[in-house]
C-alpha cells in the first residue's frame, strides 16, 4: 500500500530533532529506517536542499531550509511529487507558527513535539490521496522536480552506520551532484562576539588612517621615521586578520590569534611616542578582547546521537 509512514522536524546544523511523528511501527524495516533518519540528520548541512534515499521498500526524502531540515518515511511506490508536497505544507506550517530564532536557540529535544498534531494530520490528509485538493499545488510540484529533481544519495554513499563516506566534489545542479563539503563551522555568533568584530574593525581603520598620516608626514619631512609607517600598517593587518579568525575557521587558529595579538601589543609599543596612554590602552584591551572571543567562537561538535 502506497502511504506516508512518518515525518520528523530536524535543526539542519546539529541534527537536533525539534518535532517527530510519534506513532512508529516496529517492523524491521522501520528500525533500520530509523537507523537512517539518524545518519541523514548528522549531515544535513553538507547535502543540498532537496534529496532522495531509497532503502529497500522505503523511501527517505527531505527538503531544507531556513536552517531546518522536514523529512518523511513512505513506501517505495509512494509518489515524489506528493511526497515532496507534503513536506513542503509542513514547512510552511512550522515556519509561520514558530519562530526561527526558538528553533536556532533550542537545546532540548522534540521541543515542538507539539507540531506532531499538525503533522498526524496532514499526513491522514496525504495518505487519501482521493481527499486531497491541492491539484494547482501538485502541477506546481510536477514542474518544479522535472526542473531541479531531487538529489539521490546512494547506499554507498551512506556509508556505515558511523557516519558518511566521503562525497563527490562536483557541484551539485540539482540532477545528482552533490557540492563538496563545507569548511567546518563555527558555534553561533554572540553579542559580546560582534562587538569584538567591530571594534577590531575600528582599530584597523584608525590604525590604517594613521599610516597614511605618516606616508604624507614622511613626504613633507625627509627626516621622519619610515619604521612607523609599517608599524601602523601591521597593526592594520593584525586587527584584520582577527576578523578573519573570528569568522573562519582555520588550523591553530586559537595558536593564531595568540600571535596575532602578540603583534598587536608590539606595534602599540614601538608607536608609544606617537600615542597617548588612553589610545595605547584602547587598541591592546580590544586586541585581546577580541583574542577571547576567538578562543571561545569554538568549532561547532558533533550532534548528540538522538533518536530520530
Amino acid at each position: 500500500m502506497s502511504m506516508i509512514l512518518s515525518a520528523s522536524v530536524v535543526r539542519v546544523r546539529d541534527g537536533l530533532p525539534l518535532s517527530a511523528s510519534t506513532d512508529y511501527e516496529q517492523s524491521t524495516g522501520m528500525q533500520e529506517c530509523r537507523k537512517y533518519f539518524k545518519m541523514l540528520s548528522k549531515k544535513l548541512s553538507q547535502l543540498p536542499d532537496r534529496c532522495t534515499l531509497k532503502t529497500g521498500h522505503y523511501n527517505i526524502n527531505f527538503i531544507s531550509s531556513l536552517g531546518v531540515s522536514y523529512m518523511m518515511l513512505c513506501t517505495e511506490n509512494y509518489p515524489s511529487v506528493l511526497a515532496f508536497c507534503f513536506l513542503d505544507e509542513l514547512q510552511k506550517e512550522f515556519i509561520t507558527t514558530y519562530n526561527m530564532m526558538k528553533t536556532n536557540t533550542a537545546v532540548r529535544p522534540y521541543c515542538f513535539i507539539e507540531f506532531d498534531n499538525f503533522i498526524q494530520r496532514t499526513k491522514q490528509r496525504y495518505n487519501n490521496t482521493r481527499s486531497l485538493s491541492t491539484k494547482m499545488n501538485l502541477a506546481d510540484m510536477q514542474t518544479e522536480i522535472k526542473l531541479r529533481p531531487p538529489y539521490q544519495i546512494s547506499m554507498s554513499e551512506l556509508g556505515s552506520a558511523n557516519g558518511f563516506s566521503h562525497f563527490s566534489g562536483a557541484e551539485y545542479k540539482g540532477t545528482g551532484k552533490i557540492s563538496a563539503a563545507p569548511h567546518q563551522r563555527l558555534e553561533p555568533v554572540t553579542l559580546p562576539g560582534i562587538v569584538s568584530f567591530v571594534l577590531s574593525l575600528l582599530c584597523g581603520a584608525l590604525n590604517l588612517i594613521r599610516g597614511f598620516h605618516a606616508i604624507e608626514s614622511l613626504l613633507q619631512n625627509e627626516g621622519e621615521d619610515f619604521s612607523y609607517v609599517i608599524a601602523f600598517f601591521l597593526g592594520t593587518a593584525a586587527c584584520l586578520y582577527q576578523c578573519y579568525l573570528f569568522v573562519y575557521y582555520t588550523g591553530w587558529r586559537n595558536a593564531k590569534s595568540f600571535l596575532t595579538f602578540g603583534l598587536i601589543c608590539l606595534c602599540n609599543m614601538y608607536l608609544y611616542e606617537l600615542r597617548n596612554l588612553w589610545q595605547l590602552f584602547f587598541h591592546v584591551t580590544v586586541g585581546a578582547f577580541s583574542t577571547l572571543q576567538i578562543r571561545l567562537r569554538q568549532p561547532q561538535g558533533k550532534s548528540p546521537d538522538y533518536n530520530v
